[in-house]
């Protein structure tokens, strides 16, 4: 392990801080029109958001700068309830409902049937003498003749959950519900020029505005879904706040930025503060001589800029680790009575970010570096990969496969099939895991590094904390409630790529979504990748305490807002 010191405790990075969003500028701000439930499809309509609450059969003409909706169907709503997808083409509207799609004017909004298909409708895109038409019972992407009806050909669907669709030029657009990712598309081959994962969950329609101030094209993504909340009932005088649920939909812009050359895809990023720090509480009495606290520092990465670095109590010196930074603390002698709070804060700026690897891409790879395999194909954490149940598993989790793209596929694919996630009050080894069929998310971890490097393939451990995925609370200090931990596998020629440990395993035995597969989430914080998060070493000789024995341990997350697109990322013209 190489290791040098860095003596500052304190350190600035030379990026500058980008700003957040101003809550004025209108073509960022978040678009939340009154009186809608459930937004199931978006369009435009001259210049102005058209959107389709299913719940209540409502078609919305809406100003993104103020919120206003004007519901333009007021004597047809029974035709729209329940509807999904929403498509505008010159003067007619596009919508569908079960297995029918329907067409009507402007003029007077009844629907005539376009076609009927042999599975339900989820989505419906037009563009000139062409109409697009998705469903997820089927797996495709239908494309019909506009006037002959005739259908010409299919596409394959790029992800597995509902997906409604736009169309802009020669590019398809999708939104899936379940993968959180929007996909352009070639719209005549259905070949995936990118995706990019959306920063809230269950995006639900998306459209392309051009906005009248900027003259740019915002893509404007829907979102629909509910979320828990207290409730105050004064009915019930002996416990009067009641957990219950209501329904949270909204309209929010989507900001991308493709990298081809280095082949991954930004989406909207926010300005974070973390802070870690411990507090010396000891468990028993104990005195301890020239002991050093090592804890890991935040990583710099594709989508994770450090732009701060600050300590918390007590005075650090930085180690480099590995590549990786890390906060060391000292103490010449730590007294049984003592108490300390200490620890580092970070300002951090983070996006999402997908990667856009084939299995075409990784067929002809150089070989692992030796390094890599004296360190990254090892049994180093008690993997079990001696055991003949794991490495029975190993085998039959890749069968034949040799691309590594498709193998770390079907390794992740065959962990999910034989576990169900639960919280575990300690981790046990992957082979007492994978009898057992229940995991935490480190235990996910583990039996996906022993499959992996049984099968050739490095990888390591990443982590530590998300914070709570809540981007509109600003300012309010927010505390995960579990830490949390995945890989990253390596493709030789290129580098390391991220891999969610449980998240994608939410359907039983699948399809499993990818959406956290060479991708992750702006809420991740990425902290010492391949090295111990947290370390205590003493001169003391015989003296045996962890560090949960000594303190507790306070996380903190701080969204300071959104950053400006021209900041970090940039809507596609």
């Amino acid at each position: 392990m190489q290791t040098s010191h860095v003596q500052p405790t304190v350190q600035f990075s030379t990026a500058t801080i980008p700003t957040p969003l101003s809550r004025q500028e209108s073509w960022s701000r978040t678009v939340r029109p009154l009186g809608t439930y459930a937004i199931q499809g978006l369009a435009i309509l001259d210049d102005s958001l058209m959107a389709l609450d299913s719940i209540r059969g409502y078609l919305l003409r809406i100003d993104p700068a103020t919120d206003n909706a004007t519901i333009i169907n007021s004597c047809q709503v029974d035709d729209f309830v329940g509807a999904t997808g929403l498509a505008v083409w010159q003067n007619s509207i596009w919508f569908a409902r079960e297995a029918n799609v329907y067409v009507c004017n402007l003029d007077d909004l009844t629907p005539q049937l376009f076609v009927t298909m042999p599975y339900e409708v989820d989505g419906v895109a037009v563009w000139e003498s062409t109409v697009y038409v998705s469903s997820q019972k089927e797996g495709y992407i239908s494309i019909f003749e506009r006037q002959s009806r005739r259908l010409i050909t299919r596409l394959q669907m790029p992800g597995v959950g509902v997906e409604n669709l736009a169309v802009r030029g020669e590019e398809l657009w999708v939104c899936d519900r379940l993968e959180q990712t929007v996909y352009c598309l070639d719209r005549a081959t259905g070949e995936q020029q990118f995706c990019v994962l959306t920063p809230f969950e269950f995006p639900t329609g998306l459209a392309f505005y051009r906005h009248p101030e900027s003259n740019r094209d915002i893509l404007y993504v829907s979102y629909a879904g509910e979320e828990p909340y207290i409730r105050d009932n004064p009915n019930n005088q002996d416990e009067p706040l009641e957990l219950t649920f209501h329904d949270r939909t909204f309209i929010h812009p989507l900001y991308i930025q493709h990298n081809p050359q280095d082949r991954y895809t930004l989406s909207n990023g926010y300005l974070i503060e973390m802070s870690y720090a411990e507090e010396l509480l000891p468990l028993e009495e104990v005195e301890l001589h020239n002991l050093e606290w090592r804890i890991a520092l935040p990583t710099e990465t594709h989508r994770q800029k450090i732009l701060r670095v600050e300590a918390i109590g007590l005075p650090f010196t930085e180690e480099i680790q590995d590549g990786q930074r890390v906060a060391v603390f000292k103490f010449h002698t730590l007294k049984s009575h003592e108490r300390q709070v200490f620890g580092w804060k970070a300002l951090l700026a983070v996006h999402g970010i997908k990667y856009s690897l084939t299995p075409d891409d990784v067929d002809r790879l150089p070989s692992l570096p030796a390094e890599f395999r004296q360190r990254y194909l090892v049994d180093d954490d008690e993997l079990a990969m001696d055991t003949p149940i794991i490495q029975q598993a190993a085998q039959a989790a890749i069968g034949t496969e040799t691309n590594l793209l498709r193998k770390i596929l079907k390794i992740r694919n065959y962990v999910y099939d034989r576990l169900s996630y639960s919280l575990t009050p300690h981790i046990d080894t992957p082979d007492v895991v994978l009898e057992r069929g229940i995991g935490s998310c480190g235990e996910y971890v583990g039996l996906l590094l022993a499959l992996a490097r049984l099968n050739g393939i490095a990888c390591r451990t990443v982590g530590r904390y998300k914070c709570p995925a809540k981007g509109e609370q600003h300012y309010v200090p927010l505390e995960p409630d579990y830490n949390h931990v995945w890989i990253e596998f390596y493709v030789p020629g290129y580098g390391w790529l991220p891999m969610e440990s449980n998240p994608d395993d939410v359907i039983e035995r699948g399809p499993y979504p990818t959406r956290f597969f060479m991708g992750l989430p702006w809420y991740h914080a990425e902290i010492g990748k391949g090295i111990p998060f947290e370390t205590m070493t003493t001169q003391d000789d015989g003296v045996d305490v962890s560090i949960g024995e000594l303190a507790i341990n306070h996380v903190r997350f701080t969204i300071l807002g959104e950053l400006s697109p021209t900041d970090s990322i940039s809507t596609r013209s």
